[in-house]
């Protein structure tokens, strides 16, 4: 589930949505009210249940051979994506939706990289709300590993001391940090 091009997404769970209206969440580092939605690149990041704890890495042009082999392994593909064991039965039977909304309206946002885009006034999907449909195959069609731990951290930390790209979503949700947890994977 990509967006088109002149469109974003956002993904929920909620399909009764009709208009999407600045606010600021709860967890935000900022105090402008935005409408938060995704373009083509960090879409993928996104097809998980909202509250769902995720570490993601994928590789970039300064990615050295040895993080690629240490961390996305012999699998094949650029991109890892990994959650706990405890999610696994909600990421399998999550009814998730998207919704197309017009570029036009977002900025992105965040440094160095954008990890979303933005808007400041209120902002009208482009028709109806579509099913994500199936989370598993969503991955596996788009050559993106998904990995299942029983605690992200030991894994976050490597993917964090490495030289791919990275992003973590929700880990405040991931079970608690073990005491020795160590960046080897």
């Amino acid at each position: 589930m990509l967006p088109e091009p002149g469109q974003v997404l956002h993904f929920s769970e909620d399909p009764t949505i009709t208009c999407f209206v600045p606010h600021v969440a709860a967890t935000a580092r900022q105090p402008e009210a935005y409408v938060w939605a995704v373009d083509r690149t960090c879409a993928p990041s996104y097809w998980f249940p909202r509250d769902c704890p995720r570490a993601m890495a994928w590789a970039a042009p300064a990615t050295s051979a040895a993080d690629r082999d240490r961390v996305l392994g012999p699998g094949g593909g650029d991109r890892v994506h990994a959650i706990e064991y405890d999610w696994i039965d909600r990421f399998l039977t999550v009814r998730l939706f998207a919704y197309r909304l017009p570029s036009s309206l977002f900025t992105p946002v965040g440094e160095p990289t954008p990890h979303a885009v933005v808007a400041t006034e209120p902002v009208r999907p482009l028709g109806p709300p579509e099913p994500v449909g199936d989370l598993l195959r969503l991955h596996r069609d788009a050559g993106i590993q998904l990995r299942v731990f029983d605690n992200l951290w030991r894994f976050w930390d490597a993917v964090t001391t490495s030289t791919l790209e990275f992003s973590g979503i929700r880990l405040r949700n991931a079970h608690p940090r073990p005491e020795t947890a160590s960046p080897r994977l």
